[in-house]
């Protein structure tokens, strides 16, 4: 039997070394992470001849797939797939696999620390002891709100947002309503967990949770008009992507005492500028986008993305192909 050919792979965002090794076990590889200005030369002359792509973070525009002549196959570590230009890799036939399920209880498990922080008001509290401030019992000023048997809204009722509302309704006793385009079988949620529409939802829920892709229909989907739908005092967290909400319309929401906080893992320009006002307001808690970043879901995504891509690349049905019609 012949020996399948060598084919050449550009890894743009580092692997774990067992990874990489199951690569160039069969294929040539360049490591080339193009957000280092000494690593961005190697990435551009890898390109043109490169088959494939695995990595992350880093957007694959149509400009970029202009220049990669010979590419059959993307391997994305991560579930969501906004950095890529979809209809150029559809135009060109080109595969893009992604990475579902891997990371759906922990994202949902950052997801619902973001929950409690905001709502008990945590790391500010951290803060108030680390700085010296806690000489005295807290006072009614610095008290946190209860989550248990609170009403959550989560919009976007996919894994996650199935996998938050279980830890909700399950664990905390909490409402849940979610919305939808259609009604979801959600196992271990029946009769927990009810579908209503968008407004109903924003205006009914002590705490609103984003848990969907950014595409073109929900960028900016959460606006002024969203915000002040929502009931006063509500808490809004964000697990999805920063651009779904409009940031500036969330400050000014905050700072009218509309909302009472935000947690973000997220945001429309990442790593979080330091100039932005989101950074250091009272009344959000901000983390590092970290939402499937522990050592255990991100080396199972980085060896189903390696999977994927060395399916794709001898032919075969690759685990998680992204659907691009």
């Amino acid at each position: 039997m012949p020996t399948a050919p060598r084919k050449k792979v550009l890894v743009f965002r580092e692997l774990p070394p067992d990874q990489l090794e199951r690569i160039r076990a069969v294929h040539d590889v360049t490591v080339a992470n193009p957000r280092k200005p000494e690593q961005l030369s190697r990435f551009d002359e890898a390109l043109p001849s490169a088959h494939g792509l695995i990595g992350s973070s880093y957007p694959v525009d149509a400009d970029l797939l202009a220049r990669a002549a010979s590419l059959e196959v993307i391997s994305s570590v991560s579930v969501g797939v906004d950095n890529y230009a979809l209809p150029a890799l559809r135009e060109r036939g080109i595969l893009l696999c992604h990475t579902p399920g891997v990371l759906t209880e922990t994202t949902a498990d950052t997801i619902f620390a973001l929950i409690m922080a905001t709502s008990r008001r945590l790391v500010e509290l951290a803060l108030h002891v680390r700085e010296g401030r806690w000489d005295r019992n807290i006072g009614e000023d610095l008290y946190g709100w209860d989550v248990h048997g609170k009403t959550l809204g989560i919009i976007g009722f996919g894994r996650i947002g199935q996998a938050v509302a279980r830890r909700a309704a399950l664990g905390f006793n909490m409402r849940v309503l979610y919305s939808g385009r259609r009604d979801a079988e959600a196992p271990g949620l029946e009769g927990k967990a009810t579908r209503v529409t968008m407004e109903a939802l924003l205006a009914g829920s002590d705490i609103v949770v984003l848990t969907l892709p950014l595409t073109e229909d929900t960028r900016g989907l959460i606006g002024r008009s969203e915000l002040q739908a929502m009931k006063p005092g509500a808490i809004l967290v964000n697990g999805a992507r920063g651009a779904i909400v409009q940031e500036d319309a969330l400050l000014d929401a905050l700072n009218a005492g509309q909302l009472r906080a935000a947690g973000l893992d997220v945001f429309a320009s990442e790593p979080l500028p330091l100039a932005s006002p989101l950074r250091l307001h009272p009344r959000i808690t901000a983390l590092p986008h970290i939402g499937s970043a522990t050592h255990e879901t991100r080396h199972g995504m980085a060896e189903l993305a390696t999977t994927n891509l060395l399916q794709a690349l001898a032919g075969e049905r690759p685990t998680a192909l992204y659907p691009l019609g």
